[in-house]
């Protein structure tokens, strides 16, 4: 499809070589007579393509949606199609990475009541140092608020170390009722088996090949290796954990959230903790489930 403006080009174009006059240079390239002379209202909205920039700059792996939250918090209050507007006419547009095949299976729904602290799910995410050194990182998700609770870095994470970390982090937060992950070696080795007896707490593990059974924390990986790890140069490991920690705060407080309404997982955890002393019935997502009982549920995955 021609644009008005590329065929007032063409008729210019055609003019300026050709000598052709404006009638005949019209009728060539099929364009109406009243849109050369046509000159835009329209203000050029400098400052707003300028902030709009600078967000997309400091945001590179954001679209258009998550850009319109970031103005309005700015208090530029203006339609989201103008935002999409601008962002298309700045060559903003996100490039699509490639996707790796994903595992087509099932899901096993596991409903949980729509409360932070109900279920938590764990997963590894690897990058590299520029020297070449491969490190890990041990990302834990609430998969109702979907905040990060906590992202550890390291060269090498055992059993014994997921143990550590889990123990600490039910000291801050309390336990969940159920902690969902894969059957990776860290995740079902003596350590944590023995650890789940002693706390009470109920390990679920994923039918093998079906990283759709603990999507929540999937897609977290798949968020956080887009918009930071695929970005990020890393020289040291506590470089890494400094950068990782910002990006997990970020990630937590600022940025927003698609399947939370555009809030923030913490905005969200807070509204439901609010809901709750208020003795009202709390909705975790659009994914919503309700049981016979009619409670609040939220499917896994």
């Amino acid at each position: 499809m021609v644009t008005p403006a590329a065929k007032r080009e063409a008729v210019a174009h055609l003019q300026t070589t050709l000598g052709m006059s404006e009638r005949r240079a019209c009728r060539v390239i099929s364009a109406d007579r009243k849109s050369m002379r046509y000159r835009s209202r329209r203000d050029d909205d400098g400052d707003l393509r300028s902030r709009l920039r600078e967000l997309a700059q400091q945001r590179r792996r954001f679209g258009y949606r998550r850009l319109h939250i970031l103005l309005r918090r700015d208090g530029i209050i203006i339609n989201r199609k103008k935002t999409q507007r601008l962002y298309r006419e700045e060559g903003l547009t996100v490039r699509r990475r490639r996707g790796r095949r994903r595992a087509v299976g099932a899901r096993a729904p596991a409903p949980v009541l729509a409360l932070p602290n109900q279920r938590w799910s764990l997963d590894f995410v690897h990058d590299q140092l520029v020297t070449g050194r491969r490190f890990r990182v041990l990302n834990i998700v609430d998969d109702v608020t979907r905040e990060c609770l906590r992202a550890v870095v390291d060269t090498s994470i055992s059993g014994r170390r997921v143990v550590r970390e889990l123990a600490d982090l039910i000291a801050e937060r309390g336990a969940p009722k159920m902690i969902v992950s894969d059957n990776g070696t860290e995740l079902t080795s003596n350590a944590v088996l023995t650890w789940t007896g002693d706390a009470g707490v109920e390990w679920h593990y994923i039918a093998p090949g079906k990283p759709t059974q603990n999507g929540f924390v999937e897609s977290f990986n798949g968020r956080m290796r887009d918009e930071l790890l695929n970005e990020t140069l890393f020289f040291t490991i506590g470089q890494a954990r400094s950068i990782l920690a910002r990006w997990v705060d970020d990630y937590n407080t600022e940025r927003p959230h698609s399947s939370l309404g555009y809030a923030t997982p913490t905005a969200f955890a807070a509204e439901l903790e609010k809901q709750r002393a208020g003795s009202t019935q709390p909705v975790a997502s659009p994914a919503l489930m309700r049981d016979n009982n009619g409670r609040s549920l939220v499917a896994a995955g």
